[in-house]
């Protein structure tokens, strides 16, 4: 399909390919590396899970006990399976009876890699059917109730308390959302451990728990079914937890998880080897049940300008492709993420958002984009703000864009009421239905403001993934060329929790979800 935008096809291949080879350049460096929120993944994919009398998370308790040995390069599978061997016991069993003090795990003796990965693939291929299953529940749904027509409409529940979001979450689902996303507490993304069980007290928004999620599928599975329409879970899987909680999603059957190492990384101060390297374990296992991933490029154009940098937000897109493409992460599934962000005083703003929203569609045709609503320019006026509002949902579906994140006219005052939600889901309905069809049937100036805007950001972002080849990836962030933010290499959180794998290292997980095991 020939493009509006009048967009170079060569410029835009060459800018997929400087990040291709960034994203390969970080996987050799992945590759030789794991964390210890890797490793606690996988013993929650072997049904590893409750606390210890002090409440500390079973994972926590194996992975502190092998970290304190030294025995973290060889990788939590190789230690489990081993355990397994010589005792006859279950993984979960094997975890109770070192929060006991009972067994010091790195203490047995010492199995071959290859018998203790034989041991260990009962669990592992369990686990996957688990995950297989509810995959197959979601596809089951789609095919009997259906869904919403896109742009989904995405709305926010955070009250804190997970019964509380479940009574807002069902409402939103009355009134016509097709996605609801728990956000999560504040800081949590910083705890290096899951909390566990139902949570009823949290800050601006309610823990990332297994049981939450558990409780929140229930009740949308329920209310879904009433209203003849599938309703989308969303979470967070990202911070210090990121593949753990990708895992949790997995077995409870999220359905979008926001996902993003340079989102971690950026705006939540954690170490960027720690956290691409758990990236990467969180995308393996979202490509493999068919969760929709978002990255935080929106969150760029909240502490950099949105029109003068609009071209990192493209180049940071075409990154989490190629990442995603390592992970096998089909483009389906791909929510990459941009933003209604800039200055309202800018005059043509809107055509140069425009312009923005199309460009992305055009380079990523087939990627379920997530579209952000205006909120650094929000005043607390909400006649004014439902009007930037109402055009930031005119440029969705004109652009055709695929998740969208609707605007509150409370957004700067409040978390939401209920009665916000519902009037920002009927402005989303009221122009979509009468602009439905508008993208197929406006074209655009040639050489006019809105192509040229687009051929300007391409430029740039080409240079800029240009200069991320040649400088890597490290020390672009360190130089804060994403988001106008600097992190140093070896500073921020969790550095402590990463290693160099041995030689006897594996993980049985990876290559049979990369391979689609059946």
């Amino acid at each position: 399909m020939a493009s509006k935008l009048n967009l170079d096809p060569k410029k835009v291949d060459h800018a997929r390919s400087s990040a291709r080879k960034i994203a390969e350049s970080m996987q050799e460096f992945i590759d030789r590396h794991t964390t210890v929120s890797t490793e606690r993944t996988i013993l929650r994919l072997l049904g590893v899970d409750g606390i210890d009398e002090v409440e500390t998370p079973l994972p926590n308790v194996v992975i502190d006990q092998i970290l304190d040995a030294g025995g973290l390069p060889r990788g939590v599978a190789y230690w489990m399976g081993n355990a397994m061997i010589h005792t006859g016991k279950e993984p979960q069993e094997i975890a109770e009876m070192m929060s006991r003090g009972e067994l010091n795990i790195t203490e047995l003796p010492l199995a071959s890699a290859k018998e203790a990965e034989d041991k260990i693939m009962p669990k592992v291929m369990e686990a996957l059917k688990v995950i297989r299953a509810q995959t197959e529940k979601r596809n089951n749904y789609l095919a009997t109730i259906g869904e919403g027509k896109r742009p989904y409409l995405y709305v926010i529940v955070a009250t804190g308390n997970i019964y509380e979001d479940v009574v807002q979450a069902q409402a939103a689902a009355r009134q016509g959302a097709d996605i609801i996303a728990v956000i999560r507490t504040t800081a949590q993304s910083l705890l290096d451990y899951v909390p566990f069980g139902p949570t009823t007290e949290g800050f601006g928004g309610t823990y990332a728990t297994q049981e939450n999620f558990k409780i929140m599928r229930k009740a949308l599975d329920e209310v879904g079914e009433e209203v003849g329409r599938y309703i989308r879970l969303c979470n967070y899987s990202s911070g210090m937890c990121m593949p753990e909680i990708a895992a949790m999603g997995a077995i409870e059957r999220l359905d979008v998880m926001l996902n993003d190492a340079l989102y971690g990384i950026l705006f939540r101060d954690i170490n960027m080897q720690r956290t691409l390297v758990d990236q990467y374990f969180s995308r393996v296992i979202i490509g493999y049940c068919d969760i929709i991933f978002n990255s935080g490029e929106d969150n760029y154009l909240t502490t950099d300008d949105a029109y003068e940098n609009a071209h990192t937000v493209l180049a940071s897109q075409l990154i989490n492709e190629q990442f995603a493409v390592l992970a096998n992460v089909k483009e389906e599934q791909m929510g990459l993420g941009h933003a209604f962000e800039m200055d309202p005083d800018i005059e043509n703003g809107f055509l140069y958002e425009l312009s923005q929203a199309v460009m992305a569609r055009e380079i990523f045709p087939k990627a379920p984009l997530k579209y952000m609503p205006p909120t650094k320019y929000m005043t607390g006026n909400i006649f004014k703000g439902n009007v930037q509002d109402a055009l930031f949902n005119m440029i969705a579906i004109w652009s055709g864009q695929s998740l969208q994140l609707l605007g509150m006219l409370t957004e700067a005052i409040h978390t939401p009421h209920m009665h916000d939600r519902y009037l920002a889901i009927e402005n989303a309905q009221y122009i979509f239905n009468n602009m439905r069809d508008l993208g197929s049937e406006v074209y655009f100036k040639e050489g006019g403001i809105i192509q040229t805007r687009a051929q300007e950001t391409l430029e740039k972002a080409d240079e800029l993934l240009a200069e991320i080849v040649g400088e890597g990836l490290f020390s672009t962030i360190e130089q804060g060329k994403f988001g106008g933010v600097k992190r140093p290499r070896d500073g921020g959180k969790g550095l402590a929790g990463v290693c160099v794998k041995d030689d006897e290292y594996f993980n049985p997980f990876i290559p049979l979800m990369l391979g689609g095991a059946e």
